[in-house]
Parts: C-alpha cells; structure tokens; sequence
C-alpha cells in the first residue's frame, strides 16, 4: 500500500492520515521517492522542499498520535506554482531576475493551506511571468507532458498539470488570468477550477509590474487536483475575504436549485470565432450525452455575443502590459520577449477614451451573460482549446501562430473577462492526449459547475496518475 499512496488524491489521503492507516511521513516520502522518479524526465517540479516537508509531516504525526485537532488536508503533501509566495523559497515567476527574490509572507491561498494542515512538497515551473499557454521557463527550462514528451502542457500552471497528472503531487495551487489553470488541466488530463472572480484572495508581497486594472478584474488564484472532489476540497478551504486583497469577497452561500426542473446545460460544441478539431468536439458532445443520461436538461446553445469577448479581453491585458513593457521586456527570456512580442502586434495600445469604452463593454458583456445564465441556462459546457495540445515551440514560430493560440484557447476567456466560475474536467482521449471540457456557470454557482463537472468525470474522467512515456518511447 505504502507504494501507491502517489496514486491517491488528497481527500483520500487525508482520510488515510486521520484514520491512522498511514502516517503523513509515509505519505510525503511517497511523493518525494516519486518525484526522484519521474521529475527528471518531466521537469515539473522546480524547486524540492524534502527537508521542511518531512519535518512537517513529522509535526503532524504527532499531532495525529496526542489526538490534536486535525484540519481537512492534514498531513497532506501539495505543491505550489513558481509565482505564488511561500516563505522560504523564491518567487520568482519563472524569471532568472527574481531567482531570489523571497517573500516575506505566505500569499493567501499557500497560508490558508497550510493552516487546514497540507504539506507544501515542492514548487512548480511556470512561464516568465506566466505569460504563455506554453510552461518554458527562462530559469528552469521545458516542463514536459507525461502524456507525450512533444507536446505542450499548456500554461502557465503547466508545472502543476504535469506534477498532478504523473503523481507526484496530489493537489496543487495555480492561478488564471487567460486559462493558466485550465489549459494545463486539458493538456495533462487533470481537474481544475477558476473560481467566481475574487472568491479567493490574491496577494503577493513581490513587487512585480502586472497589478493593472486588467490584472485585478480577471485574475485569479485556484486549486488543480485529479479528481473534482479534491478541487471542491480545496477550493472551500481557499475561498473567503483576505484584507490584503482589498477586492475579495466572503464565502458566498450557494442560491437554492430549482426544484421544479433539471439543471439546464448548453452545450456549444465548436465556439464561434474560429474553427474546432472535430475530434474535441466529439468529445465535448459526449460529455453532453453522459449529462443527459445522468438526468440533465441537455441542448445545443451559444450565449450572446461570444465572439466579442476574446477582443476586449485581449485589450484589457495588453492594458496593463503596455505600459511597464519597457522595464519588463528586458527582464524576460528570448522565447518569453518573442510571445509577448507577437502577440503586442495585433494590439492597439489602448489610450484613456478606448480603455473607458473596453470597460464598458466588459461591463456589458458581463450582464448579458448573466442574463442568459438566468433565463436560458444553468451551465456551459464547451472545449476547454478547440484543438489538441501543440508541440513545443508553435506558439513562438511566426506571428501567424502566436495569434492562433490564443484564438484556440478562446472558450477559457469568458471566466477571466466575466468573472464568473469555469470548471476544467477530463473527457477523453484523441490520438493518446487527454481533452478536457469546460463547465461554466454564472457568479457565485461554482457549486453547480462542479457538480456538472463531476457528472462528467464520472462518465467519461480518466484514470490518473499515468507513468509518463518512456525515454525510449
């Protein structure tokens, strides 16, 4: 048993530690021997907290052993993204210029795990300052998919999609401002949620230039598991007003459900905007057909003014790029300049009236949505990328790419630019590489998405940890 405790998640192994069948050493050092492992050939885990987790986990143990109060995640091992602050190791999103640059306080989510009694392990690459759909790291170098070494685990939490899905960590903590918590879930296979915006507090004490209004109406922090039910975990212990962050909200408790129907869902297969693999949105249809069997209110619909969206989200992001791109860029590894370049060439700089009017139509935009949200559906269900994860390196390869990926990416903005909840939950396979669907609902019902996306994964999830490939593969 002591073996496979990496193949459990993390509500199992919680339950394992309080039950006393097995000790929070047992379950770190599974890890840690796990890590050894695998990491070599993944490159997932950047920096290893074997020392301070072990005498954690010894911590722990006594406190399960003298009867003490035992908190939801206690004694579990996690892991962390690269730019969320943990004392005692770098924040240094990814960058060679802040490869010291130490905290002086745990951010919100990393505090409020540790205080339910979870292990931070290690931490996980992302992308300099986690501004590609792509996990290269000008500090640490390529995180690989343990699906397929050639392709992509998305970004920029793909440290964490990699580390989760291969086992070496049983839930982690990311963050999203454009899918970064649910493109590496769709590529590595695994679960995630970008929770109703500001439902999780965000801090950091790193001064780092990207706190523009952009930054702080579609940013936020979250939880990355295996299975839905460890994301709901988490997501209520991270969940709650923080003072530091001066936009976040109490817990908001869940509106009653209709008790007079079935939960709508509508499904929008292949998002307008641009083309989709016919492959994904099979799979997006049979996630549909799964919920219909399951008792729902399934049917085909596209909410108001989809293809709008991912305009002014783009807008609002390069809004706060422009103005600090003369001190960032130089800060930045060539691959990340060359992203970040790429993309700045099919953006106006936005001037005082065009940023008035990009607010404006956010504001639009968002109560439309929650309009049809109220008279039409409860949920959406769509592709998380419209087309399967790419091999290393596209997103860089011409300006033509660049602007193509985030156009595939186009059904995770809706969450970012609109605030509200968007689960990401494993549907199949095509051709070897996991496909993730996405499940939307309006502000505050992230207990609905869940509830859709664990129907699916119930039907449909795969069966993770996996061994990655084999270096003579």
């Amino acid at each position: 048993m002591i073996d496979d405790l990496w193949r459990k998640g993390s509500d199992e192994l919680a339950a394992m530690i309080a039950g006393k069948e097995v000790s929070s050493t047992e379950v770190v050092q599974a890890h840690l021997d796990r890590i050894a492992a695998v990491n070599p050939q993944l490159n997932a885990i950047t920096t290893l907290l074997a020392e301070s987790a072990l005498e954690a986990a010894a911590d722990a143990d006594r406190t399960t052993a003298g009867g003490g109060a035992l908190g939801p995640l206690h004694g579990v091992p996690i892991t962390v993204k690269q730019n969320i602050d943990l004392v005692g190791s770098a924040t240094n999103q990814g960058m060679v210029a802040l490869a010291d640059a130490l905290p002086t306080a745990d951010s919100p989510v990393a505090e409020r795990m540790k205080a339910a009694g979870a292990i931070p392990i290690g931490r996980t690459n992302c992308p300099d300052m986690g501004l590609r759909l792509h996990t290269d790291s000008g500090l640490f170098g390529l995180t690989r998919n343990p699906w397929h070494p050639d392709r992509t685990t998305g970004g920029s939490s793909g440290g964490e999609g990699s580390a989760l899905a291969s086992g070496m960590s049983p839930l982690g903590l990311g963050n999203d401002i454009g899918g970064s918590l649910r493109n590496p879930a769709t590529c590595c296979g695994i679960a995630s949620i970008k929770p109703t915006q500001s439902s999780v507090p965000f801090f950091t004490s790193i001064p780092v230039p990207d706190s523009g209004f952009g930054s702080q109406t579609m940013l936020s922090e979250g939880p990355m598991a295996r299975r839905i039910g460890d994301v709901r975990t988490a997501l209520g212990i991270l969940a709650g007003r923080d003072p530091r962050d001066p936009n976040s909200i109490p817990v908001v408790p869940p509106a009653p459900r209709p008790t007079d129907r079935p939960i709508r869902v509508a499904v929008l297969a292949e998002p307008p905007g641009s083309t989709t693999d016919p492959r994904v949105a099979g799979v997006v249809r049979g996630a549909g057909d799964a919920l219909v069997a399951a008792g729902y209110d399934v049917f085909d619909a596209t909410p108001p003014r989809f293809e709008e969206i991912w305009s002014v989200w783009l807008g609002l992001l390069m809004a706060d790029l422009f103005p600090v791109a003369e001190l960032l860029l130089p800060m930045l590894s060539d691959d990340a300049r060359t992203f970040l370049t790429l993309g700045a060439d099919f953006v106006t700089p936005l001037d005082l009236s065009a940023m008035l009017q990009t607010a404006m139509a956010r504001q639009s935009l968002m109560r439309d949505w929650a309009m049809w949200f109220a008279g039409t559906a409860d949920v959406l269900l769509t592709p998380t990328w419209t087309e399967l994860p790419f091999e290393h390196g596209f997103d860089i390869s011409s300006p033509e790419a660049s602007a193509s990926i985030t156009v595939m990416a186009r059904s995770v903005l809706p969450g970012n630019l609109l605030g509200i909840p968007s689960v990401c939950v494993p549907a199949g396979l095509v051709g070897g590489l996991p496909v993730g669907v996405l499940v939307n609902a309006d502000r505050h019902r992230d207990d609905l998405a869940l509830d859709v996306a664990e129907a699916i994964e119930a039907a449909c999830g795969l069966d993770t940890p996996i061994d990655p490939w084999r270096a003579e593969d």
